[in-house]
């Protein structure tokens, strides 16, 4: 029998609801706040929640994110009396998957529940199904016959059952994160918790809660406690993906989380031991940051104990090939997926400013295109001003350049190209709307903007 939570903060709506749900045969527990459901949650296992979202007030909808956040594969259905279709809609961002009107009865609720439980049990085979195809996937070595690449599989290798943390710098789409889950599945943390945090997509309050978790009165909202990120990666590893955006405030509470392996819950009395393997990355250059005062120095030792520099595809072309093997196999549904000799000219003369992302969005699109199973000049919708001119003596060359001076040029064309809009710019160059404007502050800071770019 299946095991219902209503959460309702009036007694005779709960007996309503608990009545006619009992008819059909479920097994009913009530709460009137979201302290007492969370507690239920946490004692008893529920087949779907049943929460009252009152219009007048936001303590449902708290409930809704907080039941959502920690239990996100439990189905949800929000409930008002005289509901609006704007009420549906906060439910829905909210988390839920149903809104039941209470004006209508309860005469649907038994269909509405029985709906909502089956396709969450079909969502979560489908998602044991993907798990499982995205942990072999992620035991299998990355695609690369690059020599450097390989070596620092080799130094990833090494390193897997160190504790000491890993610092993985390079620039967007060169594989960060990949390379992360790949030190933590080969090391003997492989059967614990991977938990990943971007850094930069949290303004400071919500990061700080997301990072070391807070108790029950914290701040407004903190309807109970939650565990942090560190704490749920505890005998695991935890990643901090574009750790160069985390402001100084949280750099410091961060360098002692290292320092000490304990975090303090916000509103807590007493830290909390964590064991957790740090690994941190970015698409900056960290010791240039540390020089200017962006990023403070000791933390930057603390995390570059074992550092590792991912190359972008551009200085690794011989996996260019293999890549485009393993993505039109991906992206082939069954057909055998190649390429044509005038598409090959294309993407060995294209740059790849966003690396192994970009090209793998180009193959995926591509796919789409393509008419059969060959895939042509056509079907890539490359950018041709966005070609390497590696025949050319002289001239547009990139022989003898820099690779900042490349990048600071190619950023630059690209914003001219689309009128500096900087949202279009950073999608042709795939790489954030944050770090576009990193790098364009850097350029000006430096006199190194060219005109028409800002």
């Amino acid at each position: 029998m299946e095991r219902i939570l209503i959460v309702d903060a009036a007694p005779e709506a709960r007996w309503v609801l608990q009545q006619a749900l009992e008819v059909e045969g479920y097994v009913v527990t009530s709460a009137a706040d979201g302290q007492s459901a969370l507690e239920a949650l946490g004692e008893q296992t529920f087949a779907a929640v049943l929460c009252d979202i009152d219009p007048a007030e936001a303590s449902g909808l708290d409930v809704l994110v907080e039941v959502h956040a920690r239990h996100p594969d439990l189905p949800l259905i929000a409930m008002a009396a005289g509901g609006t279709v704007d009420d549906a809609v906060r439910a829905m961002k909210a988390g839920a998957q149903d809104f039941l009107n209470k004006g209508n009865g309860a005469s649907h609720l038994g269909t509405i529940l029985q709906t909502a439980i089956e396709a969450s049990a079909k969502e979560g085979r489908v998602s044991e199904a993907q798990q499982s195809t995205s942990t072999a996937m992620a035991t299998r070595p990355i695609v690369t016959v690059s020599p450097s690449l390989r070596d620092l599989l080799g130094v990833a290798r090494g390193v897997s059952d160190s504790p000491a943390p890993v610092l993985i710098q390079g620039e967007s789409g060169t594989g960060k994160e990949l390379m992360a889950r790949f030190i933590h599945e080969a090391g003997a943390r492989r059967d614990q918790p991977f938990v990943a945090v971007n850094c930069a997509a949290l303004p400071r309050d919500l990061l700080e809660s997301e990072l070391f978790g807070h108790e029950r009165g914290a701040f407004t909202g903190a309807l109970a406690r939650k565990l942090g990120r560190f704490e749920l990666a505890n005998r695991g590893t935890i990643l901090l993906d574009e750790i160069s955006e985390m402001e100084p405030v949280l750099q410091a509470k961060l360098l002692r989380v290292l320092q000490e392996n304990e975090v303090d819950r916000l509103g807590g009395t007493r830290p909390t031991p964590i064991d957790a393997r740090v690994i941190a990355t970015t698409n900056r250059d960290l010791r240039t940051m540390v020089l200017k005062g962006d990023f403070r120095r000791d933390l930057y030792y603390r995390l570059n104990v074992i550092p590792m520099i991912l190359p972008p595809l551009r200085e690794r072309r011989e996996d260019l090939q293999p890549l485009v093997g393993h993505f039109c196999e991906k992206f082939g549904h069954g057909r055998s997926l190649g390429v044509d000799k005038g598409a090959w000219t294309l993407l060995e003369r294209h740059a790849w400013p966003g690396n192994v992302r970009e090209l793998e969005h180009v193959i995926e699109r591509a796919s789409l295109l393509a008419n059969g199973e060959v895939i042509t000049a056509s079907d890539l919708q490359l950018d041709h001003e966005m070609a390497m001119d590696v025949d050319a003596p002289g001239g547009s060359s990139l022989a003898g350049r820099t690779v900042h001076d490349v990048e600071r040029q190619l950023i630059c064309e690209t914003l001219q190209r689309t009128g500096n809009n900087r949202t279009r710019a950073a999608e042709m160059l795939g790489i954030s709307v944050r770090t576009l404007r990193n790098k364009l502050a850097e350029y000006r800071s430096a006199g190194t903007l060219v005109a028409g770019a800002s």
